[in-house]
C-alpha cells in the first residue's frame, strides 16, 4: 500500500510540474471562458486521479485493475487538456488533434472497464473485450477524419455514429449486457447500468457538437470546446467514480 501511495504522489507531482510548465508559456485571460473551463477540468482530472490511485489499494483485489485504469483515464485526460489549454490560449483555434489523441487512448480504456468489471466477478470472455476495442476505435477514427478534413465530414459523422452504435449494442443486448444481467452481483449490475447510461446520455454530447459544430455551422468554435469540456469531465470523472463506488460496495474498504 505504501508503493501504490508513493506511486500516486509521484504521478501527481510530476503531472503537477507539467501542468506548471504549461502554465509559463501561456497566460490565461480573465474574460476567456473557454480557456478557464480547460483549467477547472484539468483540476478536477488531477484530483481524479489523485484519488482514484490512493483508494485502488483499499478496494478487493479483484475490482483494484478496474480503480487503477480510471486513475489512468483521468491522469492522461490532465495532461492532454494542459496542451489544449496552451493551443487554445495562444491560438484561440480548436486543439482538435490532442483532443482526440486523448480520445484515443481514453476512450479505449474505458471501454475496456466494461471487461474488467466483468472479469472481477468471473464474467468476462475474450470476445467482448474485443468488440468493445473495436467499435471505440471504429467510432473515434470516423470522428476525427471528419473533424480534421481528411474525409467529407458527414461520412465521418455517419462511420463514428456505426461505432456508438455498435458499443451500445454490445453493452445493452450483446454479450456484454447479457453477462451483467445474470451475473448475479447488485454491485456490478449497478454499475454496469450507470455505466452505460454514462456513454449512452454522456456520449450523446459529441455526436450533436459534432453535428453542430461541423455539419449545420450553428455553433462556434468557442461553443464547442466548452461542450466538449464539459463533457470530458461528465464522462471520465463520473465514469471513474461509479467503478469505484461498485467495488467498495461489492467488497468494502480495507482499512490503510
Amino acid at each position: 500500500m505504501k508503493k501504490l501511495k508513493l506511486f500516486a504522489l509521484t504521478a501527481v507531482a510530476l503531472m503537477g510540474a507539467s501542468g506548471v510548465a504549461n502554465a509559463e508559456t501561456a497566460m490565461l485571460a480573465s474574460d476567456d471562458f473557454v480557456g478557464i473551463s480547460f483549467w477547472v477540468i484539468s483540476m478536477a482530472l488531477l484530483a481524479s486521479t489523485a484519488f482514484f490511485f490512493l483508494e485502488a489499494g483499499s478496494v478487493a483485489s479483484g475490482w483494484r485493475t478496474s480503480i487503477i485504469v480510471a486513475g489512468l483515464v483521468t491522469g492522461i485526460a490532465f495532461i492532454h487538456y494542459m496542451y489544449m489549454r496552451d493551443v487554445w490560449v495562444i491560438t484561440g483555434k480548436s486543439p482538435t488533434v490532442y483532443r482526440y489523441i486523448d480520445w484515443l487512448i481514453t476512450v479505449p480504456l474505458q471501454m475496456i472497464e466494461f471487461y474488467l468489471i466483468l472479469a472481477a466477478v468471473g464474467k468476462a470472455n475474450a470476445g467482448i473485450f474485443w468488440r468493445l476495442l473495436i467499435g471505440t476505435v471504429v467510432m473515434l477514427l470516423g470522428g476525427y477524419l471528419g473533424e480534421a478534413g481528411y474525409i467529407n465530414a458527414t461520412l465521418g459523422f455517419v462511420i463514428g455514429m456505426a461505432g456508438w452504435f455498435y458499443i451500445l449494442y454490445e453493452v445493452f443486448s450483446g454479450e456484454a449486457g447479457k453477462a451483467a444481467a445474470k451475473s448475479g452481483n447488485k454491485a456490478l449490475v449497478t454499475a454496469f447500468g450507470a455505466m452505460r447510461m454514462i456513454i449512452t446520455v454522456g456520449w450523446a454530447i459529441y455526436p450533436l457538437g459534432y453535428v453542430f459544430g461541423y455539419l449545420t455551422g450553428g455553433i462556434d468554435a468557442n461553443s464547442l470546446n466548452v461542450i466538449y469540456n464539459l463533457a470530458d469531465f461528465l464522462n471520465k470523472i463520473a465514469f471513474g467514480l461509479v467503478i469505484w463506488a461498485a467495488a467498495t460496495q461489492a467488497g468494502g474498504r480495507k482499512a490503510r
